[in-house]
C-alpha cells in the first residue's frame, strides 16, 4: 500500500492524515501508431504523477494522487475508430465536480498532471478559480518539460521517441517491435502561418498522419525512457514539495 495513492490506501490512513495536495492524472484513449497501446497517454499519467508523488511524500509532502481520468479531447480524431472523446464542456463539468468535492473536504490545491496536448486546462482553471476563491488550482504539461532535445533526436509530439522510449522503460510489454512501427511523418498545413503556432487551428488527425504518429519513433529505447522519466518525476516533485508549503496568499515576490 502506497499511502499517496488513493486508489491503493484505505480509509484508516485517509482520516489519520491531512492531505494538502491532490493530484488529477489525466489522459486520453486514443491510437499512438501502430506500435503503442490506446492507452499511452494514461500509463504516462499514471506512472509519473505516482512517482513524482513518492518523491515528494518521503520529503514530507503530504500529497495524495486521484485515479487518472482515461479520456481526453479527441474532436480532430472522430474518424480513428475508438479513439474517445471527452468534450471540453464535458471536462469542465467533471473538474467542477472533483473541485467541488476537495473544497468541502478543506483540500484546496489541486494539481492536474496532464498527459495529452489536446486537453486544455487553462480556461477551465479561469472559470472555476472564479467559483473556488480558496482553491489554489494547477495544471502540468509534462511533456512540455524538460526540454525533449536534451534527451531524444527526432522532433515529434505523439508516438514518438519520447512516448515511445517512456513505454518500453514503464511497460515494454505493451509495446510492438519497433519494425512495425510507422514513421509518424506529419504533413504540414499549406499556410505557414499555422505551422509557425501564431495561428491555430485543429489538426485532422487521419489527413496530417497516415500511421497516427507524429514523429519517428525508430531510435527509441528504454535507457532514454528511463533518463527522462527520472528527470521529469523529480522536476514534478521539487514543484510539488514547494507548493505543499505554499502560503497561496503570499506567493509572490
Amino acid at each position: 500500500m502506497r499511502p499517496y495513492i488513493l486508489a491503493e490506501t484505505n480509509w484508516k490512513h485517509i482520516q489519520e492524515t491531512q492531505f494538502n495536495i491532490a493530484i488529477l492524472p489525466w489522459g486520453a484513449t486514443e491510437a499512438h501508431n501502430y506500435h503503442l497501446p490506446y492507452a499511452t497517454d494514461n500509463i504516462e499519467a499514471t506512472y509519473i504523477a505516482s512517482e513524482s508523488a513518492r518523491l515528494a511524500w518521503e520529503q514530507g509532502a503530504k500529497v495524495i494522487v486521484l485515479p487518472t481520468i482515461p479520456f481526453g479531447v479527441n474532436t480532430g480524431q472522430a474518424d480513428i475508430t475508438l479513439d474517445i472523446n471527452l468534450n471540453p464542456s464535458t471536462q469542465l463539468q467533471i473538474l467542477k465536480d472533483i473541485i467541488t468535492t476537495l473544497n468541502h473536504q478543506q483540500i484546496y490545491k489541486l494539481f492536474i498532471l496532464n498527459s495529452h496536448g489536446g486537453n486544455d486546462f487553462k480556461p477551465m482553471i479561469r472559470e472555476l478559480g472564479l467559483k473556488f476563491p480558496t482553491m489554489f488550482i494547477s495544471a502540468c504539461n509534462w511533456f512540455q518539460l524538460p526540454d525533449k532535445r536534451s534527451y531524444f533526436e527526432n522532433a515529434g509530439d505523439h508516438a514518438d521517441e519520447m512516448e515511445t522510449s517512456l513505454l518500453l522503460h514503464l511497460q515494454p510489454e505493451l509495446v510492438l517491435p519497433l519494425d512495425q512501427a510507422g514513421l509518424g511523418t506529419e504533413k504540414k498545413h499549406k499556410i505557414k502561418a499555422y505551422t509557425q503556432g501564431w495561428v491555430w487551428a485543429e489538426r485532422q488527425w487521419s489527413k496530417v498522419s497516415a500511421d497516427t504518429g507524429i514523429g519517428n519513433p525508430k531510435l527509441a529505447t528504454k535507457e532514454k525512457g528511463e533518463v527522462f522519466f527520472n528527470a521529469v518525476t523529480q522536476k514534478i516533485a521539487d514543484t510539488l514539495i514547494q507548493l505543499d508549503k505554499l502560503d497561496v496568499n503570499d506567493m509572490y515576490e
